[in-house]
């Protein structure tokens, strides 16, 4: 009696013991890739990057993770996930360990492709929290992934910060130390983690897939094409592109801006990011839901957008005056590559992105753009979870995980997209240019939106739920 009782309580909370061991492993994971996002636009540069080349660098890891995800995922209901995530886990310290010791350029590419590659492992995570939940605590499971990227997101820029400020702006030390966070995730893998997709669940899934044929798990461009026609969700799709083209390159090029514009080195970048990272943390992980509530999701998107939108164009305002530390001659001097650090002399032409000059250095850049960090952080934290909220709410309960695939599928394509378009405005345009157009756009796509997008079939779910707790 006593064992049959416990049943329902078993079903009821999550198992964090079991869970433990993957949130840790992802949380580690996360901190080598997190480590480098701020680092690796300076890095280029060191190595005689144009922008637009940046953005090909910066391109090269989403392609090769919207490669390797679903690879990764059939690989591991066939083998199991211990094995996949160990192997991927390798791949991933094999390319912080080549990102360490690049001194060409072509090699800095090789390091992200590889990365990219293993970084699609995060499917696989997400597939042992599936086999170690119930369908009523998956959620809360999944919801752990989140939390992962949250506090990877603020704790490895800080780390990066630590360990270039520690080796004199060294861009190959953080590299290396990404590759040791890597190291410990195979370790745990290895030691602390158990497969949660035993022979038997496996014969079972490839028994199914094969009475299913090809169809399984295939992906179809034809599907997007049909949603994007969708009267209630096709204008969402939309969004959820554009805001990550207009956040993706905001992510990716603010480096490379904070460089131009205020002189900004890798290490003061990192302690940006963490600036950046804590309010984006803090807005998913609290006020998100909050706002949600008290506006509903269709306002929540307009507030993303807007936010955003005015971020953005802040930021590609904000004065060209350098922080009160900056020093041309050594930031030359740290952007330049070993080959040119032999000749003793780097000079501000050796550097593919213009330096500003030394005079007129002082706090007003910095303040400005911190300030425009807030409602670009804002809109950038609002607007994924509220377009998906409402794209769920808007298709029929049997849609809704179709939905979301494709909807991860324009996400993915814009984080792709993002690195190519802004590169080359940024190139060409200047480095103001990629913030301003972004902001346009997003303009542009708010006004669209107030004018589109009216109350839906949410509305009504709402009024009946209002109805039904009245009476």
């Amino acid at each position: 009696m006593s064992d049959t009782s416990a049943v329902p309580v078993s079903e009821e909370k999550l198992d964090f013991r079991r869970i433990l061991p993957i949130f840790v492993i992802v949380l580690i994971d996360l901190l080598g890739l997190t480590i480098i996002i701020p680092l690796l636009p300076l890095y280029a540069v060191s190595l005689q990057a144009s922008a637009f080349t940046i953005g090909l660098l910066g391109a090269a890891y989403p392609v090769m993770q919207f490669i390797g995800a679903p690879l990764l995922g059939r690989l591991s209901d066939r083998f199991g996930r211990k094995p996949v995530l160990v192997i991927s886990q390798i791949g991933t310290f094999a390319g912080f360990i080549v990102l360490g010791f690049a001194d060409a350029l072509w090699l800095l590419f090789l390091a992200r492709l590889i990365d990219g590659l293993s970084g699609a492992n995060i499917s696989t995570a997400q597939a042992a929290i599936s086999d170690s939940t119930t369908e009523k605590t998956r959620t809360q499971g999944l919801g752990l992934i989140g939390a992962a990227f949250g506090l990877g997101f603020v704790i490895g820029p800080i780390i990066a910060f630590v360990s270039l400020a520690a080796s004199g702006n060294n861009y190959h030390v953080p590299a290396f130390v990404a590759a040791g966070f890597s190291l410990l995730s195979i370790l745990l893998t290895l030691f602390w983690f158990e497969e949660t997709l035993p022979a038997e669940r496996r014969a079972a899934l490839a028994a199914k897939r094969s009475e299913g044929g090809q169809k399984a798990g295939a992906f179809s461009f034809g599907a997007m094409i049909r949603a994007l026609g969708h009267p209630e969700i096709g204008l969402l799709l939309v969004l959820m592109f554009a805001q990550q083209i207009a956040f993706g390159g905001f992510e990716q090029f603010l480096s490379l801006f904070t460089l131009n514009r205020l002189g900004m080195s890798a290490s003061d970048n990192s302690g940006l990011f963490v600036y950046v990272g804590v309010i984006v943390v803090a807005v998913q992980g609290y006020f998100v839901g909050q706002w949600a509530k008290r506006l509903g999701d269709r306002r929540l998107i307009y507030l993303g957008l807007g936010t955003l939108a005015v971020g953005l164009i802040l930021t590609s305002l904000a004065p060209r005056q350098p922080v009160p530390w900056y020093s041309q001659e050594r930031m030359t001097s740290e952007l330049a590559s070993g080959e040119m650090r032999a000749h003793e002399n780097p000079t501000t032409e050796s550097v593919p992105v213009p330096l500003p000059p030394d005079e007129n250095t002082g706090w007003l850049g910095l303040a400005w753009l911190l300030v425009a960090m807030i409602p670009a952080s804002l809109g950038g934290g609002i607007l994924q979870p509220a377009i998906n909220s409402l794209i769920t709410k808007r298709v029929d309960s049997d849609e809704v995980g179709g939905t979301l695939g494709i909807s991860a599928a324009f996400y993915s394509g814009a984080n792709a997209l993002a690195p190519l378009l802004m590169g080359a405005i940024f190139q060409w345009l200047g480095s103001t240019a990629p913030f301003l157009a972004g902001g346009l756009l997003l303009a542009l796509l708010l006004g669209l939106s107030l004018m589109l997008i009216k109350p839906g079939r949410e509305a009504d779910m709402s009024a009946g739920l209002a109805r039904g707790g009245a009476a």
